[in-house]
């Protein structure tokens, strides 16, 4: 059995359903995770944004528009009356009271239910299309066994033990459906697993059940050597291990979310990525097994919006601690970091957040004088750069000799070295690296 994940833009439209629905029941007996379709959650943030500024009015506005989108879909889904074009609408009808519902009232903390919405809508218009077409499909409902814990960390010992139940009382099932990217929390109440949280789901499930591979589908055709939005002749890359395709997800690759890769890495479950537009297309697969055919440098990926700090002291000259003193602040506003530069009387570090940057730099400068430098890109090179293969990182360095480069990280991993330069220097940047070692 695998788990087959679907993207918003794969399920965008009545068309696309139909076309998913065909795709996933030609694939045997496996279970099927799908996100709201495209735009949805946009819809419901800029709802719950206007509740909880007390414009209930725009609230009301914006739902009945999406109302009126999602009675459009399902008259393509249906083009005839029928009890399952009904009871898909009674799905649909369904949501958008609960959403209403916080309309009439004064807006607390329902944002997380309103959020929740999309997927339900998605997966009852996708089981009652499924149903039409005479197709054994069983919906699973994420909140009865996806659930996160107090450091909002998946349960999976709790997912394990509810969704294997169900699983095995349906023995005759096609395909299971569920919800990504929703749960319950440590206190039941409903909660998400953030944005990009479907791929985490399905690897999740995946892990749950031990599935044979997990497959996620979106509308680009595997992980691309590097952004097709701003590099031309790019091409999907045939094979990544883990480690490479965490860094790629980590660093801008936007097809795959960073978190998806851990439950599939330890339970040894490859992950393949395809292209629901063009479903025959190989795509990339992503694996523990080290690909002796392909070493060298496999992708590029960007990471934009970087804040980058400089934390400059004359008394860390030989004096043991300052590191320690100028990573404690960090940790004590629970901002993570993600590039560190070191020399004898300072450091540069990167900043993926904004959050609490003013209160961060305000403590540094108590021991140390600060340098803050906004719009920054880390530019990430990935593929096998183990320090014996020798020759590699010299290559990418030359590919950036004419940027500007603020920080060079490596050696922190096996499988990237990263640039970090300004967003006006990004495009050129891909470009540069593109040309210099792919073409």
């Amino acid at each position: 059995m695998k788990v087959l994940k679907f993207g918003g833009t794969s399920v965008g439209s009545a068309q696309r359903i139909i076309n998913v629905a065909g795709l996933i029941s030609s694939r045997g007996r496996n279970v099927v995770v799908l996100s709201a379709m495209s735009g949805t959650t946009n819809t419901l943030v800029e709802i719950a944004d206007y509740l909880m500024r007390g414009n209930n009015d725009g609230a009301k506005e914006t739902l009945n528009n999406l109302e009126k989108k999602y009675a459009r879909e399902i008259n393509g889904l249906f083009p005839d009356d029928s009890s399952f074009k009904q009871a898909a609408w009674e799905g649909v009808s369904a949501c958008i009271s609960i959403i209403r519902s916080f309309t009439n009232t004064s807006f607390t903390t329902a944002e997380k239910t309103i959020l929740a919405q999309g997927e339900r809508m998605s997966t009852v218009m996708m089981y009652q299309y499924l149903l039409s077409q005479g197709i054994n499909v069983v919906l699973l409902d994420a909140l009865e066994f996806m659930r996160i814990d107090r450091d909002n960390s998946p349960e999976i010992q709790y997912l394990h033990d509810r969704i294997t139940p169900m699983i095995e009382r349906n023995p005759d099932a096609q395909i299971f459906l569920t919800q990504g990217y929703i749960c319950r929390n440590a206190k039941g109440a409903i909660d998400n697993l953030q944005r990009g949280g479907s791929d985490l789901t399905a690897s999740l499930i995946g892990a749950a059940i031990e599935a044979d591979e997990i497959e996620i589908w979106t509308d680009i055709d595997g992980m691309h050597n590097n952004d097709p939005r701003f590099v031309s002749n790019t091409r999907p890359v045939n094979h990544l291990n883990f480690e490479e395709a965490a860094e790629l997800a980590y660093f801008g690759a936007k097809i795959l979310h960073p978190s998806c890769v851990l439950p599939a890495k330890l339970n040894n479950i490859p992950v393949r990525l395809l292209n629901t537009m063009q479903p025959d297309a190989p795509g990339t697969l992503i694996d523990n097994r080290l690909d002796l055919n392909t070493k060298g440098i496999k992708a590029i990926a960007a990471k934009d919006d970087i804040v980058a700090i400089r934390i400059k002291s004359g008394r860390m000259l030989l004096a043991y601690g300052f590191l320690q003193r100028v990573f404690q602040v960090f940790a004590s506003h629970k901002t993570p970091i993600d590039m560190v530069a070191t020399s004898e009387v300072g450091v540069s570090v990167t900043l993926e957040s904004r959050h609490n940057i003013t209160e961060i730099v305000n403590e540094l400068k108590k021991f140390s004088t600060v340098t803050v430098d906004n719009d920054m890109v880390i530019i990430c090179v990935v593929g096998d750069l183990e320090w014996h293969n020798s020759g590699l990182e010299a290559k990418a360095i030359d590919a950036m000799r004419d940027i500007p480069v603020r920080m060079i990280s490596y050696g922190g991993s096996d499988y990237n070295i990263s640039f970090l330069v300004s967003k006006d220097d990004k495009v050129k940047a891909l470009n540069a690296l593109s040309d210099h070692l792919f073409n």
